[in-house]
This record gives structure tokens, C-alpha cells and sequence, in this order.
């Protein structure tokens, strides 16, 4: 059988190769949204953007990179897109109890007061440091991968991680373990 990127550059195997996509890359993805729009719906939104962006882009795909890292390059950029979208419809405001009660009135999220509060500071982080820490922290990628998928130099990923460990330090200060 011949390999899922080749299949994806098929237009007899395409939609076949895709709806494999979506069902191998799906809960991968859906996390790394999840980690930066925060709610359950938003995520599900940014995800079926992502998928149907991949679909609309699947003639542009070259086949030379991974599908994951494409796939997650796509997610990144709706994420983005999506918390820009979101600022400008609303004045945001970054005060941790309106963080804390969007998670809270999620249904989905199921942490206790220490991980909302987690949440709630790295929510609180510029948006690149936010994605960045995501991407190490939770999903334990490679910088060159980040790098490839966001299109940043490995150094400058490398300082955002610290800087985002550094502000997230300073949030938990006052917690003795």
C-alpha cells in the first residue's frame, strides 16, 4: 500500500487518505487547540477549521513534510487566528478569575483549583510563549519540529520556552510542595 502522504497527493486515493487523516490526527490536534483557545467548543470550532483549511489546501501539499507537522502548522495558524478574532470582537481582559470561570463553566474540563489555576497562567502568556510551552511542555515536541512547524529559529523557541517557565515560576510562587 502505498504511503498516506502519496495517497493524499492522489486525487483517485484522496478522499479515502483524508478521512484517515482526520481520524489518525484528530485527538493530536484537538488537544493542541485546546491548549490555547482553553474551551471544549472553541477547540472543536478551530478544529474543524483546521481540517477543512488541510482539505481546501490538499493541492498545495507537496508530500515532503509530514502530515502531522503540516496539519499542526495549519492548527497553530487558526488558533491564532481564532484568539485574534476573539480579541477584536471583545475587549479581553487577562484577569485570572475570568480564565478561571471559563474553565470552570466547561463542562469538559475536569481539573481541580491547582490545574485551573495552571490554565489560567499559561493562558495569561503572550501568545507565541503560550504555543510554544504548549508544544514542549504537553505534547514534549522537538524544537526542530516546532521550529519547522512554526517557522521560527530553534533559538528563538528555545528563548520563549524559558521565558514562558520563568513567568509561570513567578505565578506559583507562593506554593510550598
Amino acid at each position: 500500500m502505498e504511503p498516506l502522504n502519496q495517497r493524499l497527493l492522489n486525487p483517485d486515493t484522496r478522499r479515502a487518505a483524508f478521512e484517515e487523516v482526520v481520524k489518525k490526527y484528530s485527538s493530536q490536534i484537538y488537544w493542541q487547540i485546546r491548549r490555547v483557545v482553553l474551551t471544549h467548543d472553541d477547540a472543536n470550532d478551530v478544529l474543524q477549521n483546521t481540517f477543512l483549511k488541510a482539505w481546501m489546501a490538499l493541492d498545495t501539499y507537496r508530500g515532503d513534510s509530514q502530515i502531522s507537522t503540516w496539519l499542526y502548522r495549519i492548527a497553530a495558524n487558526e488558533s491564532l487566528t481564532f484568539l485574534q478574532k476573539q480579541k477584536e470582537q471583545v475587549s479581553l481582559s487577562d484577569d485570572e478569575a475570568d480564565v478561571a470561570k471559563s474553565l470552570a463553566d466547561d463542562p469538559y474540563f475536569d481539573g481541580d483549583e491547582l490545574q485551573a489555576r495552571l490554565q489560567a497562567a499559561i493562558a495569561r502568556l503572550p501568545e507565541k510563549q503560550r504555543i510554544v510551552f504548549n508544544m514542549k511542555y504537553f505534547q514534549d515536541m522537538k524544537y526542530e519540529e516546532m521550529s519547522e512547524i512554526l517557522n521560527t529559529s530553534v533559538g528563538a523557541l528555545k528563548s520563549s520556552y524559558h521565558f514562558a517557565i520563568q513567568k509561570l515560576k513567578s505565578e506559583f510562587e507562593d506554593l510550598e510542595f
